[in-house]
């Protein structure tokens, strides 16, 4: 037991606990270094680092008895090699560490802080008759299991998956997005992008979602639209062609069959209205 003591205490000896004071700057110190922690833990949990994460503590326990026994010959190739696993896990990392720095950089995030804020336009992104316009396509599709894609563009641009597609660029109107993915005809393969009040382009093409824990009875039209809402923070509807299920995906997340209240509620969300601030009651007393 004495020994185990002494060894915690000759190889641990470096770990100190920082002097804490209750001043301002520990104060936001302590909530910078929350919030990165908690960003990190959603991370891993919602991405495919939390697999590669459990490896890794498999790996670092491993390395731990090695050091305990002291190994001399494992110890010596795990120092000469240490760069080389360095780079090995910004490569394996790649993809997770990319999205964190789009994230980051998002515009939505930067509109939202002092030195870049914006005001939003009361408009907002797309106006009221395209909501109108996209729950009755939805909900007339849906009646007779026409089936569609329909990716509707926020922050981040979406030309990269406009290119693969055919241009477009008219009013958003049921009538037109019907007509799109009516069977047999020449557009009705592949997704709509909207951006605002318009159909940019149709017959896109979209990344597939790996998702292991999509359902398996899900065909390549909602892995699409999963997939999508996984590299942008763009809104995707998809009408089943089998059942007629209205679902919709953002960030990753799948909500299938919803109803039509549901759908306008979530499409005036992404509307981004501003509310008008209201005039105070002692400047309409002073005019």
């Amino acid at each position: 037991m004495n020994g185990l003591i002494s060894w915690i205490s000759s190889h641990l000896g470096w770990l100190r606990l920082p002097n804490v004071s209750l001043n301002a700057v520990d104060v936001v110190e302590i909530l910078i270094l929350t919030w990165l922690v908690y960003r990190l833990l959603n991370w891993i949990k919602t991405s495919h680092a939390w697999t590669l994460l459990r490896g890794i503590l498999i790996i670092a326990a491993a390395l731990t008895l090695i050091y305990l026994f002291q190994m001399d010959t494992l110890i010596y190739i795990i120092n000469s090699g240490m760069s080389i696993v360095i780079i090995t896990l910004v490569v394996v990392f790649q993809p997770e560490l990319r999205k964190v720095l789009e994230t980051i950089g998002e515009r939505e995030i930067i509109n939202h802080s002092i030195l870049f804020g914006q005001n939003r336009s009361v408009t907002g992104r797309f106006s009221d008759r395209t909501v109108d316009e996209l729950v009755r396509a939805c909900i007339e599709m849906s009646a007779e299991r026409t089936g569609a894609l329909i990716v509707i563009e926020q922050n981040e641009n979406l030309h990269e998956y406009e290119r693969t597609g055919i241009e477009i660029d008219a009013l958003v109107t049921s009538q037109l997005l019907i007509n799109i993915f009516e069977h047999n005809t020449p557009l009705h393969d592949g997704a709509v992008i909207i951006r605002g009040d318009r159909v940019t382009a149709a017959t896109c093409y979209l990344p597939l979602s790996d998702n292991k824990s999509l359902s398996k009875a899900l065909g390549t039209r909602h892995r699409a639209g999963v997939g999508v809402s996984e590299m942008t923070d763009s809104f995707t509807i998809i009408v089943s062609e089998e059942t007629g299920g209205i679902s919709t995906a953002y960030r990753g997340n799948l909500q299938r069959n919803i109803t039509e209240k549901s759908l306008r509620s979530r499409l005036v969300e992404l509307q981004n209205k501003a509310v008008p601030q209201k005039k105070k009651r002692w400047l309409r007393r002073a005019g």
